[in-house]
């Protein structure tokens, strides 16, 4: 049985969640500050366990999130942990970080190093081939920089 779409809308708290497994575009957009965490990304993860098992070629996954707290971002690095176990290293996984472009213009390469250490410190193992790509975004979510890393 095919996993179907999970959507489920933005709140004060909480991000929009976009995961469409027809084309691999699993997006988190807004801010994350929920005060139960478990109750909002533990649905996430069982749905990407479910994700990984018949993914498409291409999966992004996208981390547009303007802010995010502790317990957020350790339910993101599980998620990118997850998808890090798609078995097929012909499969491609990109993660995408989204920071305002003033930010983006700030980042020496200390910040860039903590900006994806959520990936690094989950992918050790990973069975897939993986990419980042951070983007520096303007008030309108418009992308104007962008970096890749190959891993």
């Amino acid at each position: 049985m095919k996993i179907t779409k999970l959507h489920i809308p933005e709140t004060k708290s909480a991000p929009e969640i976009d995961f469409n497994p027809d084309d691999g575009m699993l997006v988190l957009k807004g801010k994350s500050i929920p005060e139960n965490a478990t109750k909002i990304y533990e649905p996430i993860i069982e749905w990407l366990k479910e994700y990984i098992l018949d993914p498409p070629e291409k999966t992004f996954l996208h981390f547009n999130l303007s802010y995010f707290n502790t317990a957020s971002s350790i339910w993101m690095a599980r998620m990118v942990k997850v998808l890090s176990k798609i078995d097929d290293r012909d499969k491609l996984l990109t993660i995408n970080l989204y920071f305002h472009v003033e930010e983006y213009d700030e980042m020496d390469d200390d910040d860039l190093q903590d900006s994806i250490s959520i990936v690094l410190k989950v992918i050790h193992d990973a069975t897939v081939s993986l990419g980042i790509k951070i983007f520096g975004i303007d008030d309108d979510d418009t992308i104007v920089k962008e970096r890749l890393i190959l891993l």
